[in-house]
């Protein structure tokens, strides 16, 4: 006999990458990432990297976690790159020898930067691995080398050189880090470390690396020529509470013996099962939060009500989205939600800061309703602005305000079920 009540496994997203097969583009994610999630009790939802995905990520709610991987190189526009010390020639012999990484994929870090500022600021359990944990330090204000052999390597004597990468063993690769005391990272593998050295092998695979740590991480593991090999937030770091923000610039999940599944280190799949938990924990905080209207139940009369209110802010969303003028018969569609909107709610003082920081401060009605018909000089001014602006900034402003549609859509079925308790009592 089936369950009426079958187990609903929290979702982690993670963002495919693309190659070529068969002269076409294929997108993947590498098993091990996969199974793990799936044996810790979490289910895997994938991401593809194609064109325009990063406008669409509210749609792959509810989300319970991230975990970002492998992948080419972040676009060095994103954050603060110095490029001043290497001439032509070393950028062009970069390019040569990392020629798989160093072709930038500006879907991807759109999609990867967004969804970890929306982990950050709800506070979703976050793991990146490698090229993960660069987006993760990269989003909250960090920087990266450009070429670890040529920035860091090179300084020092030939036999004291790091190697962070070998083409030619990829799973066979392992290099020295240094873990640091009182970490998670020093707990995971405490049963595997020597008190006087604090040292495991790791496996790694990049030419890039964290540069200038963002202010908020606390380094967990150094590689013997200096680079961070992993960091964390132990502000949001409570896996039994859904507390989970972390990078590994190493591969914990493929460091794995010759010809076997078995891991190097017991602490090796710590991670994932640290993370899996903090998923699983973050998804029972907020099932008492979900959209209460997939269990209301309306009469017909509030139901109208409800969808004619739906209908106006669509509408108004719309507008700000695609930068479209007021179409005819509108006008009333709108004024319905500005009605709602002036009396029954007030933004909070986050909502405020957050609005005026996108240029957008909506202090009432009347404003919102004075912005929607700016007349068409003004929205030629706005049109110019927003041409200057990056696709990172113009997709922040479009997912700003997707966020604010979906706020109010829950705040409105929330009060619409309190007026019908009302009307019922």
């Amino acid at each position: 006999m089936e369950s009426d009540n079958p187990t609903i496994f929290p979702r982690v997203l993670i963002v495919s990458r693309r190659t070529v097969r068969k002269n076409k583009f294929v997108d993947f994610v590498g098993e091990y990432h996969l199974d793990l999630i799936v044996n810790y009790g979490a289910v895997p939802v994938i991401v593809p990297r194609v064109s325009g995905v990063h406008t669409l990520l509210e749609s792959f709610e509810p989300i319970h976690g991230v975990l970002l991987c492998e992948g080419e190189d972040i676009d060095p526009s994103l954050y603060d790159a110095d490029l001043s010390s290497f001439s032509p020639d070393e950028i062009e012999e970069i390019r040569r020898l990392h020629a798989s990484d160093t072709a930038i994929d500006r879907e991807k870090d759109s999609i990867e930067l967004r969804l970890a500022k929306l982990c950050l600021e709800r506070n979703i359990p976050f793991l990146g691995i490698c090229r993960g944990s660069q987006v993760l330090n990269v989003a909250c204000g960090g920087s990266l080398y450009q070429d670890v052999e040529k920035e860091i390597s090179k300084k020092f004597p030939e036999g004291q050189r790091v190697v962070h990468m070998d083409y030619e063993n990829y799973d066979g690769h392992r290099h020295i880090v240094k873990v640091v005391e009182n970490t998670p990272l020093h707990h995971w593998f405490k049963d595997s470390l020597k008190a006087e050295k604090m040292e495991i092998w790791v496996n790694s695979y990049h030419h890039q690396g964290v540069k200038r740590l963002a202010q908020r991480f606390v380094p967990m593991a150094f590689a013997p020529d200096g680079l961070i090999e992993g960091f964390y937030d132990p502000h949001v770091y409570n896996p039994e509470e859904g507390k989970f923000i972390m990078g590994l610039q190493f591969h914990p999940e493929r460091m794995r013996q010759l010809n076997s599944d078995d891991f190097d280190y017991p602490g090796c799949a710590s991670a994932y099962q640290e993370f899996a938990k903090a998923v699983r924990s973050y998804q029972k905080r907020h099932n008492g939060s979900a959209f209460v209207g997939k269990t209301l139940k309306l009469d017909e009369d509030m139901e109208k009500k409800r969808k004619v209110i739906v209908r106006s802010f669509s509408i108004a969303r719309d507008m700000y989205s695609i930068r479209r003028g007021m179409l005819a018969g509108e006008e009333s569609e709108l004024q319905v939600g500005a009605k709602f909107l002036e009396a029954n709610t007030a933004l909070s003082l986050q909502q405020e800061k957050r609005l005026k920081q996108m240029g957008a401060t909506v202090r009432n009605a009347s404003a919102c309703m004075e912005r929607l018909k700016m007349n068409e000089e003004k929205e030629k001014l706005a049109r110019k602005m927003m041409g200057k602006m990056s696709i990172e900034q113009l997709s922040d402003i479009v997912s700003f305000y997707h966020m604010m549609g979906q706020i109010c859509t829950e705040v409105l079925e929330r009060k619409l079920h309190n007026l019908t308790n009302e009307i019922g009592g």
